[in-house]
C-alpha cells in the first residue's frame, strides 16, 4: 500500500518561489531574520509590506521609534558577514524561506523560519518525511517498537526527522541512516547535543542532514527546543510518537503538529509505565494508534481532523509553561497593514499600552476598547513589540512587557 503523496509544486512559500537570489539580498535577508524583536511572524509581515529585505531593513528604525523604540538598530552588515562565513567553515549551507532548497512543506506552515542553517545533504529536504520521536529514557520494548516501524517504512522513501536526542530520536535516526535522516538541532549545527551523539551527527551528514534555525556557535538552552520542536514537525507530514509522557517536549511536538494541520499518531502502552502516558492520552482523544509500519501508512494516506485541542482532554499547550519565550512572535496569522493615521499613531498607542498588562488580551478585545478594526492596530503592535513594549502570542493575544 502506496503512501499518497500530496501536490508538493503546490506548497509554495508565502513569498514565492523566486530564481536565485542575489548575494546583496540573501545577506540583508539574514540580516532581517537576526535583527532584534524580528521573528518568522515579524519577519513576513515586513517582507509583504516592503517586497525586499533591503527595504525593509531601512524601514525598521522608523518603524521601531514611532513604536517607543530608541537608537534602535538592525543587525550589522558585518554580524551578518560574520555569521556566513562561521556556517562556510562549519561545513553548512544557509537556506534562506523563498529559496528552492527550502524544505516545502515547512515553507506551508504559518510563519515558517526565515532562515535555516543545513549540514549535509540539501536535496533530502525534498523528500516526504515522517517525524518519529519519543522518551529519551526509553524501554527496551520502546527501542525495538521504534526500529521495527521505521524498518518496515524503509521500501517507502520516507526520510525519518527526529531531533537528536537520546532514547527513542537516536535509535529513529539509527535505524534510518541508509534511507534518509534529518535532525533538527536545538542550537547551531556546529553545537552537537548530547556529545555522545558526535558520531552519529556525523553519520547522519553523510546522508542525510542536520538542520537548525540557529547561527553556528548557539548552545542549546531550554528556549531553543520548543523552537526545534515546532521545527520537527513542520518538516513532516505526520509526527509518530513512541513513549511519551504526559508533561513532555515529544507533546509539543504534537501540538505543534496539530496546528500545522499534520497527523499525529502514538504508539500505545502499558497503563502503568509513566513513559506510556502521553501516547495514551492522545489515543484516547483521537490519534491514530501505531502498532507497525502499515497503520503509519493507513494514517498517513487518510489524514483526520483530530479532536485533540478540544477542553477535557489532557492534550494541553501553554508556551509560557515551558520557558519558550521566544515563540512569542511563531504564532499570529498574518494580516494586511492599514496605516493608522499620523497624527492619531501616539494617542492610539498610548491607548492600546494603557489597556494592556502582563496578562494576555485578545487583540479583538484591545481593538474594541480602541474603537478600531483588529486589522488596524497590525502596523502598530508591530511597531511596539519592535520597540520591545509588547509580546504577541499565540492565538491572537498580546501582552505588555
Amino acid at each position: 500500500m502506496s503512501i499518497a503523496e500530496p501536490a508538493l509544486d503546490d506548497l509554495s512559500t508565502p513569498l514565492g518561489v523566486a530564481p536565485p537570489l542575489p548575494n546583496d539580498e540573501r545577506l540583508a535577508r539574514l540580516r532581517l531574520a537576526r535583527s532584534r524583536n524580528v521573528g518568522p511572524r515579524t519577519y513576513g509581515d515586513l517582507m509583504r509590506r516592503y517586497g525586499s529585505a533591503k527595504r525593509a531593513l531601512a524601514a525598521l528604525p522608523e518603524l521601531a521609534s514611532r513604536g517607543g523604540a530608541r537608537n534602535y538598530q538592525a543587525t550589522e552588515h558585518a554580524e551578518a558577514e560574520a555569521e556566513l562565513a562561521a556556517g562556510q567553515a562549519a561545513g553548512a549551507e544557509l537556506v534562506l524561506l523563498g529559496e528552492r532548497a527550502y524544505p516545502p512543506l515547512l515553507a506551508a506552515i504559518d510563519n515558517p523560519p526565515p532562515a535555516l542553517w543545513v549540514k549535509g545533504r540539501l536535496d533530502i529536504l525534498q523528500r516526504e518525511a515522517l517525524a518519529v520521536v519519543g522518551a529519551r529514557n526509553a524501554s527496551a520494548l520502546g527501542l525495538r517498537a521504534v526500529r521495527r516501524i521505521v524498518t518496515e517504512l524503509a521500501g517507502d522513501g520516507l526520510v525519518i526527522v527526529s531531533g537528536l536526542a537520546r532514547g527513542i530520536d537516536a535509535a529513529a535516526h539509527e535505524t534510518s541512516l541508509a534511507t534518509g535522516t534529518i535532525a533538527v538541532m536545538a542550537g547551531g549545527v556546529d553545537q552537537i547535543y548530547p556529545p555522545e551523539h558526535t558520531e552519529l551527527a556525523e553519520r547522519i551528514a553523510e546522508t542525510g542532514c542536520l538542520i537548525s534555525e540557529c547561527p553556528m556557535g548557539i548552545e542549546p538552552g531550554s528556549r531553543h527546543f520548543p523552537r526545534r520542536n515546532r521545527l520537527i514537525s513542520g518538516l513532516a507530514r505526520g509526527v509518530l510518537l513512541v513513549e511519551a509522557a504526559i508533561r513532555s517536549g515529544s507533546l509539543i511536538t504534537a501540538r505543534y503538529a496539530l496546528d500545522q494541520g499534520r497527523e499525529v499518531m502514538a504508539c500505545p502502552g502499558t497503563p502503568e509505565d509513566p513513559r506510556a502516558g502521553g501516547c495514551n492520552s492522545l489515543i484516547r482523544d483521537g490519534a491514530a494508534l501505531i502498532r507497525d509500519g502499515s497503520d503509519v501508512r493507513e494514517a498517513l494516506c487518510g489524514p483526520r481532523t483530530l479532536g485533540l485541542a478540544e477542553d477535557g482532554n489532557d492534550f494541553v499547550f501553554d508556551a509560557d509553561e515551558y520557558g519558550d519565550e521566544t515563540m512569542r512572535d511563531d504564532y499570529d496569522a498574518l494580516t494586511d497593514f492599514d496605516e493608522v493615521g499620523a497624527a492619531d499613531d501616539r494617542a492610539l498607542s498610548d491607548q492600546v499600552l494603557t489597556l494592556l498588562g502582563p496578562h494576555p488580551t485578545e487583540v479583538d478585545d484591545v481593538a474594541r476598547e480602541c474603537g478600531v478594526a483588529p486589522a488596524d492596530l497590525s502596523l502598530l503592535l508591530l511597531e511596539l513589540e519592535l520597540s520591545g513594549q509588547v509580546q504577541i502570542l499565540p492565538g491572537g493575544m498580546v501582552s505588555r512587557l
